[in-house]
């Protein structure tokens, strides 16, 4: 038995056996240093980048200290973003799936607010979401946070950084002071120790940035004139060829009009900003992780929370406001001892401040001449998204699509992807080239022996979701 390894720890056999089974074999730096003290209940501000494991850190906490019996809010996870939750959400579903009847709700703003108030009705053990949703369904008394035991702060930079500060003071009025407190922040700016200070008693100080691998990625600095930047995105892409890009842009204007210049150009693209309906956030989410989406443009902000573990190249389309920033964007390439990609645009004007701030590190700046010259060059996904109007209201599982899918006269399980289920919508990704076939199999055909709408993304046939629910929820009640 090592200190790496899970077993030295007080937790249950169906724990251990979960987290076995979900390929935990050894603890992370951020896991090893902060798991025995948030077990023995006690405050933590640890420092540790995305992609560390940290959720399961504090995941694995809360969930061995939860009394399901005790149908009440029992430990609260403030996020920065609606993705960052749905992704932590997630993990603490898997987390909890040896642990009975464990209840975990997710409140976030973009989505309506009645079903979420229903659900709430029914009660939660451990809450995630956004601090301007959480605060709003307090005001409204239909959440009450007195019997909670652990709070925990996520990304707690980037949530100061986008101003939540007040909201968070707010939240932690409406709790009680004896309590948990975890803060979790990629770095330890001043405010954030300040916040520690304020809202933790005698927190347990962990750093594991430097004991975490580093990831493996080579970093380009293009200088181009204004006019140019996106003519030398296109020959970006085309010269390194990834299997996925994730584009960076300061503005939500710049992102959407990044993404329909790429797609004009033929470069299967999509944008991810804070104007989209958060169901249009999910649809592009959901396409770019399965690879139904080759190249994603998104802002800083929303591109918070996308958990993509082996994204082969970021490019900084406009070059990034702060150093940590950078930092950020970069970091999610090169993950889990893949090699990745780093390309960074400057023009003219910005060129004596890039050289100044990166220059002196080990980077590559090279003339746009040195990208190969690729003519035609179009870059379209492997796969296609099927969606089907129907997800866990409605019972359903991964394992009852692939039957449906790959059943008599189906189509082979290795023309099917990722499978993602929500709760009133399922995605399925597709190899493109039997995309039709699978389309007719399940519009035609039954899952769990019903007959739901199916639908193709992209195609101009693609049903309103908004409106088949309305004629569903009309229809049930006439029954």
């Amino acid at each position: 038995m090592s200190d790496s390894d899970f077993s030295h720890l007080p937790l249950s056999a169906a724990m251990l056996h979960n987290l076995q089974e979900l390929g935990f074999n050894s603890m992370t730096p951020v896991q090893a240093e902060s798991l025995p003290h948030i077990l023995d209940n006690l405050d933590v501000i640890a420092q540790a980048k995305t992609g560390s494991g940290k959720t399961a850190a504090f995941g694995i906490g809360l969930i061995s200290k939860l009394d399901v019996t005790k149908f009440r809010v029992q430990s609260l996870v403030l996020c920065p973003t609606r993705e960052l939750a749905d992704q932590v959400a997630k993990e603490l579903r898997r987390l909890a799936r040896a642990t009975h009847n464990v209840k975990i709700l997710t409140l976030c703003g973009g989505v309506p607010f009645g079903p979420q108030y229903g659900s709430l009705l029914h009660g939660a053990h451990i809450i995630v979401g956004t601090p301007g949703r959480i605060l709003k369904h307090l005001g409204k008394k239909n959440l009450s946070l007195k019997d909670l035991d652990t709070l925990v702060l996520d990304e707690a930079d980037r949530m100061l950084d986008m101003g939540f500060i007040d909201d968070i003071d707010e939240i932690i009025s409406k709790m009680p002071e004896e309590r948990q407190t975890l803060l979790f922040s990629a770095t330890y700016p001043k405010k954030i120790l300040n916040l520690s200070a304020t809202i933790q008693n005698e927190a347990v100080s962990i750093q594991t940035v430097s004991a975490e691998p580093a990831n493996k990625i080579t970093e380009y600095f293009y200088q181009v004139p204004k006019s140019e930047k996106l003519s030398v995105l296109i020959k970006t892409i085309a010269h390194h060829n990834p299997g996925n890009t994730l584009v960076f842009c300061n503005t939500k204007i710049e992102a959407q009009n990044v993404a329909e210049e790429l797609h004009d150009a033929g470069i299967d693209a999509q944008p991810l900003h804070g104007d989209l309906e958060q169901i249009e956030r999910t649809d592009v989410l959901v396409q770019f992780a399965n690879n139904s989406c080759s190249v994603l443009v998104a802002t800083d902000v929303a591109a918070r929370g996308i958990d993509i573990k082996e994204l082969e190249m970021v490019i900084n389309y406009d070059v990034p406001l702060t150093r940590a920033v950078y930092t950020h964007r970069i970091g999610r390439t090169g993950r889990a001892g893949k090699e990745g990609i780093a390309v960074t645009l400057f023009t003219d004007s910005e060129a004596r401040e890039v050289e100044e701030e990166y220059r002196h590190e080990v980077r590559r700046f090279e003339a746009v001449d040195s990208l190969a010259e690729v003519e035609n060059f179009t870059l379209t996904p492997p796969n296609s998204t099927l969606v089907i109007e129907a997800g866990k209201k409605h019972k359903m599982r991964p394992g009852d699509i692939l039957g449906a899918l790959t059943g008599q006269k189906g189509i082979a399980g290795k023309y099917v992807g990722k499978i993602d289920v929500y709760d009133r919508q399922s995605y399925v990704a597709i190899d493109s080239s039997v995309i039709d076939k699978a389309h007719k199999l399940l519009k035609h055909g039954r899952i769990k022996g019903r007959t739901f709408p199916v639908w193709v993304f992209g195609e101009s046939t693609q049903v309103n979701p908004v409106n088949v629910w309305e004629t569903i929820a009309l229809n049930s009640k006439k029954m």
